[in-house]
């Protein structure tokens, strides 16, 4: 998102000081650990990303940048990589494509810097390239403005059609249409009138089901006839029922649901709609976790293997070719862990990944006929994984008793005895951290530090009495004390020097940030938010119009800020209020366009800091939303973290910024003496 040339210069310099596995300038390096990475391996553009076979097997499309930025590319499938030719010339990255059932289009989805009203684009890559743009052009399949379009289907037995919900008649729903691909027509197929979250359709591409959340923050699951909507399965708040995909008999449909006083991990069951009967599928064979997913035949539709992710990810073949498949591949690709994506029409061919804690991984193109598989690339070549840190699973107890899940990783080269430590919340809430590459973990890591990664209570997938021990207990509560409990844990172990905690995280993560800093203050040295709220009220007032379906989730999660009881105790909660016990210094980022946690949330934290005259930096990107996608935001952003951290925990740093990222580093650095925020809608002490 800078000038093409100036940029492939310097990420030409970038790469080849990375691929020798050195940054050229360097603070704290110590002979005994692996040498400083560059960033840039870690946060720059991977070389390939996401491929996908076309259901034909003629063409495999894939991520890679053009002209500095994540596009869309394809080749035939037996040619080289740089034979490929570039499908988009978007300038933000694109995040998602498909292909179209038939193989003639690439589907993908954009928004307008970060806003998340996200679009739908169909091209051909069988066309002519344009002039001005060098690729062929795109069609808007959704063109309203400030519309956010939703893709619900892709039916196989529909491959000239997509469902897709659009938002233009009430920004608070999303009603459903059918759009022709090659005319790009819509016709609606139903008008949202009932407060749906959520459509299914059946595997003809035929409307069947709807979700929706009731005003007691139950969910209710209702079959579509002809228009017309009837529950037929409900749970209450605190539950989870969830169509999967529907059966191949075109009658039962896949749940994953825990609904039931005697249930607490979500299982795998088959419901009809029709007569209500449920049949039991599946359940963690182990009585370890939640469901985790399923694997479907493209052939035949049938149920082929089924996950869960307890410290590591478990698979269970349900059919014997699968379960031929999963040991042929564990036979010939690295340990790890492998995820299965797009296939041909006859499963002849189809995508292979596999990943591990010190490899982002590599993809590979699986010939299920001879047994072979063909490494398509890797994701980041350059990566010295000899140097990265393992990640192990590690376990601890609770102020209450409850057993903790989480993840922690030592730094190469040095004991495990007094080091700097970096917690790492995870966003969400209502989400997990698993095993597996992450890069900010591998990045801080090589700086010298621990990074504790707690799946504090509130974390989905361990059940619904661990999801549900974190309502309301934000901040002053329980999910809190999880996070605070592993920082002591490590500290007792003798693994964490007191003196040098830091904390950083996105979003929830961001808020856990900022109320360890704000309720904890003797805790942590330092923090960094990332897009993190830092009033509950404004947070839950301001989320956006296509959440109003599951604003009760929020209100009967978190608070209703207009219900006083609730007010006041979001009040307690928000750190915005309690900044004056705020004691370590602070980094926020955030994006301008984020809808999610709007600019005011940092905003107004950054001046109640300047205020009273505590330490406080601030990056903006007025063209990202909820995370920064441009390469150079994360670059610029990345290092400023480094040197944060390294300032106020003392691990090393890359010193040297090539000039994208210094300059990018300027361009985002607020002055925080220019900083207004909205008057507090709760008077602060």
């Amino acid at each position: 998102m800078t000038c093409f040339e100036t940029i492939q210069v310097f990420v030409s310099l970038a790469l080849f000081a990375a691929c020798i596995g050195l940054a050229d300038s360097a603070s704290g390096e110590s002979g005994d650990m692996p040498p400083l990475i560059d960033r840039q391996v870690f946060f720059g553009d991977p070389e390939y990303a996401g491929a996908q076979i076309s259901p034909d097997g003629e063409f495999v499309a894939f991520r890679r940048p053009h002209q500095g930025v994540m596009n869309v590319w394809v080749k035939p499938r037996e040619a080289e990589f740089a034979e490929a030719r570039p499908l988009t010339a978007d300038r933000r990255p694109v995040p998602a494509f498909l292909w179209s059932q038939d193989s003639r289009f690439i589907l993908y989805v954009q928004d307008r810097q970060g806003d998340e009203n996200f679009h739908v684009y169909a091209v051909d890559p069988a066309a002519e390239a344009e002039q001005e743009t060098g690729v062929p052009p795109a069609r808007n399949l959704t063109p309203y403005e400030g519309v956010r379009a939703r893709l619900f289907a892709a039916p196989k037995s529909r491959p000239r059609e997509i469902m897709v919900g659009i938002n233009d008649r009430d920004p608070r729903v999303h009603d459903v249409y059918r759009v022709d691909l090659d005319s790009g027509q819509r016709e609606r197929i139903i008008k949202n009138d009932q407060n749906v979250a959520s459509w299914t359709f059946d595997l003809d591409g035929q409307l069947r089901l709807g979700s929706r959340q009731r005003s007691d923050g139950g969910t209710d699951i209702l079959r579509v006839d002809d228009g017309q909507l009837t529950v037929v399965y409900s749970g209450d708040f605190g539950e989870t029922c969830s169509p999967l995909r529907f059966h191949p008999d075109g009658r039962r449909v896949y749940l994953v649901t825990n609904v039931g006083a005697r249930v607490d991990r979500t299982r795998l069951v088959l419901f009809d709609p029709q007569t209500r009967e449920e049949e039991l599928v599946e359940a963690d064979p182990e009585a370890e976790v939640d469901f985790g997913g399923a694997d479907f035949s493209r052939a035949t539709d049938e149920l082929v293997a089924t996950y869960y992710v307890g410290d590591r990810q478990r698979v269970y073949p349900r059919d014997e070719t699968f379960a031929r498949d999963l040991e042929v591949l564990r036979n010939q690709l690295p340990e790890g862990e492998l995820s299965f994506g797009a296939s041909t029409d006859d499963e002849s061919l189809r995508i292979v990944s596999v990943a591990r804690d010190v490899d982002p991984g590599a993809t590979y193109l699986y010939n299920r006929e001879t047994g072979e598989t063909q490494l398509l690339y890797r994701a980041r070549p350059e990566l010295p994984v000899e140097h990265l840190a393992a990640m192990e699973p590690i376990r601890y107890t609770a102020r209450d008793g409850l057993e903790i899940p989480g993840y922690l990783t030592l730094p190469r080269g040095l004991p495990a005895e007094a080091l700097p430590l970096v917690v790492m919340p995870h966003g969400g809430p209502w989400a997990r951290d698993t095993w597996g590459y992450d890069p900010y973990v591998q990045f801080l890591a090589n700086r010298g530090y621990a990074v504790f990664q707690p799946n504090f209570r509130g974390s989905t997938g361990f059940g619904k009495a661990f999801l549900n021990a974190g309502n309301q207990e934000w901040g002053t509560g329980a999910m809190q004390h999880d996070i605070t409990d592993g920082v002591k844990h490590l500290i007792e172990k003798g693994w964490a020097d007191p003196e040098r905690v830091g904390i950083f995280g996105a979003s929830y993560g961001g808020y856990a940030t900022l109320a360890g800093l704000a309720f904890t203050p003797d805790l942590y040295a330092a923090g960094v938010s990332y897009v993190g709220p830092s009033n509950l009220l404004t947070l839950i007032r301001s989320i956006p119009p296509y959440w109003e379906p599951v604003r009760e989730q929020f209100y009967r999660r978190v608070g209703n800020p207009e219900d006083p009881e609730d007010k006041q105790r979001l009040i307690e909660q928000s750190p915005l209020f309690s900044a004056h016990q705020m004691q370590a210094p602070l980094l926020v980022l955030q994006g301008a366009n984020d809808p999610r946690v709007t600019q005011a949330e940092s905003d107004q934290i950054v001046v109640a800091l300047r205020e009273r005259g505590y330490p406080v930096e601030y990056l903006l990107a007025e063209d990202e939303g909820h995370g920064f996608r441009d390469p150079w935001n994360r670059l610029a952003s990345t290092a400023a973290i480094e040197q944060f951290f390294a300032q106020h925990l003392q691990g090393r740093y890359q010193e040297s910024l090539a000039p994208p990222t210094r300059e990018t580093r300027e361009r985002l650095t607020v002055d925080v003496q220019q900083v207004e925020a909205p008057a507090p809608v709760a008077p602060t002490n």
